[in-house]
């Protein structure tokens, strides 16, 4: 039995008024369905951004741009001052120690908490015995609500019942005014804040150990290197990208702290712990008479400066994703 093989048509051969059918398309069009489906899932995440990051930022600006008293807060006929709120809080008498208090408050706690969160960081990096337990441990200040920790430091350095002047008392040092002494209310505040934010260092630093090849410490100790050379070697060269983007974030988060400092010393005594964040909160809401426009002008500085390493924090993401 013979098999005939079936030729294609020559273009010649196709009918004369018959035109060859095109090719596909490369790109094709998402089909209708599909473009609902992305825009239903966008949709909550902008109505959120609108609601509350854009709505809650127009209403800030807009009080530091009027004069706005109880009565035009509610029927909304304030005058338009322009920046007049901002240049009386640049001429307040409070300004400049707010501002040292917030760059003392800033930079001292994103200090000890960076070193201590490397420290034990780089000390649970061992993997010895009960490492996951004491870790796990270290996070409880971490997960606790910010009124329990604010209240729990509150009672600790009390004056006459709390448990640390007892302590001093047993140790023969006479007792500090912890929150209500001038001299001590910021430092008090100060360490709470520490105690707060060395889990947050130390859960991000540890997973930049974690992603350190074990090889290069083993090759360093076959080289005699010792293990504080085998950290200044290896160890913090390695982590600079993850301890650029913990020390941003932390103070990003570290200049807006208003809860602790409220809660144990409200900015007192004699606005010895004043920062910003307390100071603008005081404008609007401390007193019988608020000040809304120059408490939002306030606000807004600590959103400029919040924005400012923000940005920076993302340019710091963007090189790290091109490297």
């Amino acid at each position: 039995m013979s098999h005939t093989t079936q030729l294609p048509l020559s273009g010649s051969e196709t009918g004369a008024g018959e035109a060859a059918p095109a090719a596909p398309s490369r790109t094709r069009r998402r089909p209708r369905s599909q473009q609902w489906a992305a825009w239903a899932f966008l949709t909550p995440v902008t109505l959120y951004l609108i609601l509350f990051y854009a709505y809650p930022l127009y209403r800030n600006i807009d009080l530091s741009l009027r004069n706005y008293t109880v009565r035009s807060f509610v029927q909304g006929d304030a005058p338009f001052t322009g920046l007049e709120n901002y240049r009386t809080v640049l001429a307040d008498a409070t300004f400049l120690p707010a501002l040292l208090h917030t760059v003392l408050f800033t930079v001292v706690c994103l200090a000890f908490q960076y070193v201590i969160g490397l420290a034990l960081a780089v000390f649970f990096h061992q993997h010895f015995q009960l490492s996951a337990t004491l870790r796990a441990l270290f996070l409880v200040p971490w997960l606790l609500p910010l009124i329990v920790s604010a209240s729990t430091w509150s009672w600790m350095l009390n004056s006459d019942s709390g448990i640390v002047n007892a302590a001093l008392h047993g140790m023969g040092i006479a007792p500090v005014n912890w929150l209500t002494s001038p001299s001590w209310s910021l430092t008090s505040v100060i360490i709470a804040n520490i105690w707060i934010g060395v889990p947050f260092n130390l859960v991000v630093l540890y997973s930049g150990l974690q992603s350190i090849p074990a090889g290069l410490y083993e090759a360093a100790a076959l080289d005699g290197a010792g293990a504080w050379r085998r950290f200044w070697s290896i160890t913090f060269p390695l982590l600079r990208p993850v301890s650029a983007i913990t020390l941003l974030l932390g103070l990003v988060y570290t200049l807006k702290v208003f809860d602790i400092i409220w809660i144990m010393t409200k900015g007192g005594p004699a606005e010895s712990s004043t920062t910003f964040a307390t100071w603008s909160y005081q404008l609007g809401f401390g007193n019988l008479l608020p000040a809304f426009g120059p408490g939002a002008a306030v606000g807004n500085l600590l959103v400029v400066a919040a924005l400012v390493f923000g940005l920076v924090y993302i340019r710091v993401q963007r090189k790290q994703a091109w490297s």
